[in-house]
């Protein structure tokens, strides 16, 4: 009798077996990197390098979905991603103000913190930048010609960290901005439409122009080579030091083997020959920070970036 039960259980393991489809091993379908910003800077370009070698290790096909959120920076593009399965088949790659700022700025989706780091891959050449004609060409100069002239502050957003920056420096060293404004894109055209007089943006939009343009200080913990004799925010005010990056995230549910396969062709596509090109050109920081360090990164981030907001208070 037993023998006979055996059998029947045996049989209708297999017959189970064969019925019951077999859990996919990822990725199996097509996977999107979502850059909260339009085409075109360094870390639109870079996620684009990420997303050709993970098709090329994984045979799925990976494309970059720009998501720009005009006033509201990076955050809805960030929403969405929060809000899609946590399975890596919707990955994130967003800059510093996601796990810093977002939770703070009234979008539920954000609040609590969603995301994890993958791992960190990108620190941005970030400037404060202003035409070589304006009739200032360093930053006491353009305190002091702030006093009886208005000036226009472009920014990609009030809540980000580059913006509050540039905010606290100018609490500090006596620069009055008569407005300010968020962009999609600051780039050459900014300046010489005179849509705003000073902008905050990456090296890497304005390089076309450069003889045209003129950094008056950058957001970098080093001076960036591409333009040495332009300090950092650092070395004005020491409190103000901080240097912008860009990561790629995953919702904190998902599983550690597709962190995992994210993370391999992650480091893979930026050791690459064109993301270390792209880094010399550029003179951005290109590399792989693993999960672990990039977490850390973003704990001291965030002692900086609470002293940055009450200066700017």
């Amino acid at each position: 009798m037993r023998a006979l039960i055996s059998v029947i259980l045996l049989g209708m393991a297999s017959v189970l077996a064969i019925i019951s489809p077999a859990v996919a091993e990822y990725p199996e379908k097509p996977v999107s990197f979502v850059v909260p910003f339009p085409p075109g800077d360094l870390e639109d370009v870079l996620t684009r390098m990420i997303a050709e070698e993970f098709q090329t290790m994984y045979g799925v096909p990976a494309a970059v979905v720009n998501k720009p959120g005009g006033g509201g920076g990076p955050f809805p593009g960030a929403a969405e991603v929060a809000g899609a399965p946590a399975d890596g088949y919707t990955i994130g790659s967003f800059v510093v103000d996601v796990p810093l700022v977002g939770p703070y700025v009234g979008i539920p989706a954000l609040n609590p913190d969603p995301f994890e780091p993958v791992g960190i891959f990108l620190t941005y050449p970030f400037v404060i930048a202003a035409s070589k004609n304006a009739p200032y060409q360093n930053m006491d100069e353009l305190a002091a010609y702030s006093q009886d002239n208005k000036l226009l502050l472009g920014h990609f957003g009030s809540f980000l960290i580059p913006t509050q920056v540039t905010m606290a420096l100018g609490e500090k060293n006596g620069t009055r901005y008569y407005s300010n404004a968020a962009f999609d894109a600051l780039d050459c055209n900014t300046l010489a439409s005179g849509d705003a007089d000073v902008i905050n943006t990456t090296l890497q939009l304005i390089l076309p122009c450069m003889d045209k343009v003129n950094v008056l200080a950058t957001v970098t913990s080093e001076r960036i080579p591409l333009v040495p004799d332009s300090p950092t925010v650092g070395e004005l005010e020491p409190s103000l030091n901080i240097a912008l990056w860009n990561g790629l995230f995953v919702h904190k549910d998902t599983p550690a083997d597709v962190r995992e396969k994210i993370a391999a062709a992650a480091k893979k596509a930026m050791a690459s020959e064109a993301a270390q090109k792209l880094a010399a050109e550029t003179g951005a920081g290109v590399y792989w920070k693993n999960a672990a360090d990039s977490a850390a990164q973003i704990a001291a981030d965030g002692v900086v970036a609470e002293a940055i907001a009450k200066f700017a208070e």
